[in-house]
């Protein structure tokens, strides 16, 4: 198979493009400067570099390469919205039309623009479905009671929230909620929790927004979300099953059980 890959931060589009290597598959990425890890360029097949801000030259690329799916890998930090960078003409036309400029709007209005010009966007897991959190214990701790009430009532909350489309993660202590994510990630709001609760633990919880898909903005842990969770006092992690890619996935696991941290994938219907 042939496929487009945007490429934004993280490790999922280098372990994406590894795992299509694997398979057989030609990949041409188009890399998003000041988000995407340089090292896609030596394991894709072509590449390109483009800004956040060039819808139009992103479609004419894909058109160049006779693309017809595309796959969206990695995070575009949302404070790229504030950026200094100017549209263009497509992207600003496609602003101007959104009554919101949430992940929601700004994606899906994105995807349309795609469909557009005959081009699909594929389920942004599409090569990693191994990496899916399972239900169940995850990690070798178990939750304790504490933990449990905590996860409970932060999942309630994180719920409600990513159907406003605002964060993925909630922090929460004593079954109060302490921070609620929205663009500046969550290690940046795991530490801002940890700052309020006066060396209280914490627990994590992230849960996909409640979308029946997975075309982007799929919520991701890994080694560093624990390594945060280590630093900041928070002793859980929550996640939802199938909706959540855990990367470095034996990294993640021996580095929980070094700073005794719990993890736990619940099903994502589960209120």
């Amino acid at each position: 198979m042939r496929y487009g890959l945007i490429a934004g931060s993280s490790r999922f589009p280098i372990l994406a493009l590894q795992t299509a290597r694997q398979l057989g598959h030609e990949v041409v990425v188009i890399a998003l400067k000041d988000n995407a890890p340089p090292e896609v360029e030596a394991l894709a097949d072509r590449c390109y570099w483009i800004t956040i801000a060039e819808l139009g030259k992103l479609i004419d690329i894909l058109q160049k390469e006779k693309i017809t799916q595309v796959i969206m890998a990695g995070q575009v930090r949302h404070t790229s919205l504030f950026s200094t960078l100017r549209p263009d003409w497509r992207l600003a036309k496609l602003l101007f039309s959104l009554p919101s400029r949430n992940t929601d709007a700004l994606i899906g209005g994105v995807q349309k623009e795609l469909e557009k010009e005959g081009i699909t966007l594929a389920d942004s897991t599409l090569l990693l479905k191994p990496l899916l959190a399972a239900e169940g214990q995850i990690s070798r701790r178990k939750l304790t009671e504490d933990e449990r009430k905590d996860i409970h009532y932060g999942r309630r909350v994180a719920g409600a929230v990513s159907g406003f489309d605002i964060g993925q993660s909630v922090a929460i202590s004593e079954r109060a909620c302490v921070a609620v994510e929205a663009m500046e990630g969550t290690d940046a709001m795991l530490r801002r929790a940890a700052s309020l609760v006066n060396g209280r633990p914490l627990r994590l919880v992230k849960a996909s927004n409640r979308r029946k898909h997975l075309l982007f903005d799929v919520p991701v842990a890994g080694p560093g979300t624990i390594l945060t969770m280590a630093e900041t006092g928070t002793t859980a992690l929550a996640v939802d099953a199938g909706r959540t890619l855990l990367l470095d996935k034996d990294e993640m696991l021996a580095l929980a059980a070094q700073h005794d941290i719990s993890i736990v994938g619940y099903p994502p219907e589960e209120s």
